[in-house]
């Protein structure tokens, strides 16, 4: 037997978890399970033991069959390696609301076009590269001055993303802002977040403008595996000690190589293959995962 935990998280503007939803979700598990409050209203473990090869997946559906409708996510998993060293995340649609890209193509009223091709792509229905070099050919010619507009008018954060990534790198972990986007976006929403660095895709320009060009190696789904292996690596890290998260086809690797793979608001084929999803909460959903309570935040 080994000890299991499963975290229940509902939103943090709709504190809904009340004590009548975690009893109902004890119905679901067994008998010893062990109740802790992370923050009222929002957070709760439920401790138990099980059988070590039991499937977590299995549990969380079991819990949200009792909970019903309750809009409240569940995450469950091994007790051990529970704190992560090591945290990946995708940006676009993830740590931020929007895709960058399609932000671009609207400037040259191409968005509809490039949002489509987008949601094909993070649905995992066209191959992630020739389907950026697509989109990017769409782009050329346009003006650079057009990234710090988007930045500053357009680019919102996913609430709770800058306490999730303070909070992670307060308690030692190296935290990693992994993106199928591009250096432009991902150097200044990695630095406000916090992030210690960030990796994405290099556009090519040309006399101030964008060329219509990604430059080689272009960072796509097993690249953003090797980084997830890499940084694990090198810091010698158990892999059950490592934690990803993101939203589309090009995350999947990742996510399947982490010890914590988490799908946020994801494509559903995204949300089947991970091991936790998160529909309702915002990303301190990650923090409650962790055993984290609200008083050990940072950077609220």
């Amino acid at each position: 037997m080994s000890v299991t935990v499963a975290t229940l998280v509902a939103n943090p503007l709709t504190p809904c978890l009340s004590d009548a939803l975690i009893r109902q979700a004890v119905q679901a598990l067994p008998a010893q399970t062990e109740q802790k409050i992370l923050d009222r209203g929002i957070a709760a473990d439920l401790v138990f033991e099980s059988d070590g090869s039991a499937d977590h997946g299995r549990w969380a559906e079991a819990i949200r069959q009792t909970l019903g409708d309750a809009p409240v996510d569940v995450i469950v998993q091994p007790a051990e390696y529970r704190r992560k060293q090591l945290f990946l995340a995708d940006m676009d649609s993830t740590m931020i609301g929007q895709e960058c890209i399609d932000e671009l193509a609207d400037f040259v009223g191409l968005k509809a076009k490039v949002s489509a091709i987008t949601e094909r792509a993070m649905r995992g229905e066209l191959d992630f590269e020739p389907a950026l070099r697509e989109r990017v050919a769409l782009l050329e010619g346009l003006d650079l001055a057009v990234i710090g507009q988007i930045l500053q008018s357009r680019i919102t954060y996913t609430p709770g993303g800058r306490a999730l990534v303070m909070t992670m790198k307060a308690h030692g972990a190296y935290t990693a802002l992994v993106s199928g986007g591009f250096t432009l976006f991902t150097g200044p929403v990695s630095l406000h977040l916090g992030f210690h660095e960030h990796r994405s895709n290099s556009l090519s320009l040309h006399a101030g403008k964008l060329a219509g060009r990604v430059e080689d190696p272009i960072l796509g789904k097993e690249a953003k595996r090797a980084s997830l292996i890499s940084l694990r690596d090198a810091r010698g890290l158990h892999p059950s000690l490592t934690m990803a998260i993101g939203d589309g086809a090009n995350d999947l690797a990742m996510l399947g190589e982490a010890g914590l793979g988490v799908a946020f608001y994801a494509k559903p084929a995204v949300a089947a293959a991970a091991h936790a999803r998160i529909n309702h909460a915002d990303l301190t959903a990650l923090l409650y995962a962790q055993g984290y309570r609200k008083d050990e935040f940072s950077g609220l």
